[in-house]
C-alpha cells in the first residue's frame, strides 16, 4: 500500500475515533454539563436550581435543556425562574471544549416572578455568568410585585411574545434587554395594557392610554458593557424605561395637539 494511502487511512481513523470519542463523551457528561449550567443561572441571581433533562451533542455543537427551574426565597426577597425549553447552539466538532460560548441561545417558555429589585443583586459571584452571542426568546411571562421595580407604579407584568437580542452577558435573567433588536410584548401596569413593538431602535406602543393609534419613539438602550453590576443593570433598566414613559406620553400629547390645529 503507497505511504499516502496508508496516511488517508490513518487520516480516516482518527477522525472516526474522534467522533465516536465526542459522541461518547457528550452522552456521559451532558448530566454534569446540564447542573453546569444550572449552577451558572442560578449563582447569577443568588438563587439554588433543578434541570430535568440534558441532551448535549459536542459533534454537531447543540446543547438542549428542559425544564430549567431556580428559585431563591431569603430576607433580600423571593424569585423563582422556570423555563422550559433552552436551546444552546456552540461550536461544532468538539471545539465547545475549549470555547463553551453559545453562538446562539434559544428560550422558551420562560415564567419569571420576583417579589424584590434586590433580588437580582449578588455581590461577587463564584461563576462566570452565561454569554451568548445571540438570543432568542419566545413565550415569556415575567412578574414584579409592587415593590420590586417603581414601587409607585404598583405590580408590573410582561408577555414577551418574541424577542431578539445581540450578544448578551447574563448577569441578570433581564441583561438581553440591553442588547434587544426586535420585541413584541404586552407590559400590564397600573391596572393598563399596552403593547409593545421594537424593531431597527424605534418603540412603538399601543393601547387604551394611547388612543387608537401606535405611538412610536426612539430608544437606544445603555451599553451593558458601561454598567459595573447587576445592580447597576436593573437601575439603569428601570431609568431607561421610566425615560421611555415620559417619551411616549409626551409624543402622544404632541401628536393629539397637532390633529387639533
Amino acid at each position: 500500500m503507497p505511504w499516502w494511502r496508508k496516511l488517508a487511512t490513518a487520516i480516516a481513523a482518527l477522525v472516526v475515533l474522534w467522533f465516536v470519542v465526542l459522541g461518547v463523551f457528550g452522552w456521559i457528561y451532558a448530566p454534569t454539563y446540564g447542573a453546569h449550567v444550572t449552577e451558572r443561572v442560578g449563582d447569577s441571581i443568588g438563587a439554588t436550581g433543578t434541570i430535568d433533562d440534558t441532551e448535549l451533542s459536542l459533534m454537531r455543537g447543540r446543547v438542549i435543556l428542559d425544564r430549567l427551574a431556580v428559585a431563591r426565597d431569603d430576607s433580600v426577597g423571593k424569585l423563582t425562574l422556570t423555563v422550559d425549553h433552552v436551546r444552546c447552539d456552540i461550536a461544532p466538532f468538539g471545539w465547545a471544549l475549549v470555547d463553551s460560548t453559545c453562538d446562539t441561545l434559544a428560550v422558551r417558555g420562560v415564567r419569571l416572578e420576583a417579589s424584590s429589585g434586590a433580588v437580582f443583586h449578588v455581590n461577587n459571584p463564584k461563576r462566570r455568568p452565561v454569554h451568548a452571542r445571540a438570543v432568542v426568546i419566545d413565550d415569556a411571562e415575567l412578574a414584579f410585585a409592587p415593590s420590586a421595580l417603581v414601587p409607585a407604579l404598583g405590580r408590573i407584568a410582561i408577555t414577551v411574545e418574541h424577542a431578539e437580542a445581540g450578544e448578551t452577558v447574563f448577569r441578570t435573567p433581564l441583561s438581553w434587554l440591553f442588547a434587544l433588536r426586535v420585541l413584541r410584548a404586552r407590559f400590564e401596569v397600573a391596572g393598563v395594557t399596552v403593547r409593545v413593538t421594537y424593531d431597527n431602535g424605534k418603540l412603538s406602543a399601543e393601547g387604551s392610554l394611547f388612543g387608537s393609534k401606535p405611538v412610536s419613539v426612539p430608544v437606544q438602550f445603555p451599553a451593558a458593557s458601561t454598567l459595573a453590576d447587576a445592580r447597576a443593570e436593573i437601575k439603569a433598566l428601570v431609568d431607561t424605561g421610566e425615560d421611555i414613559g415620559s417619551q411616549l406620553v409626551s409624543k402622544r400629547a404632541t401628536d393629539w395637539l397637532r390633529s387639533k390645529l
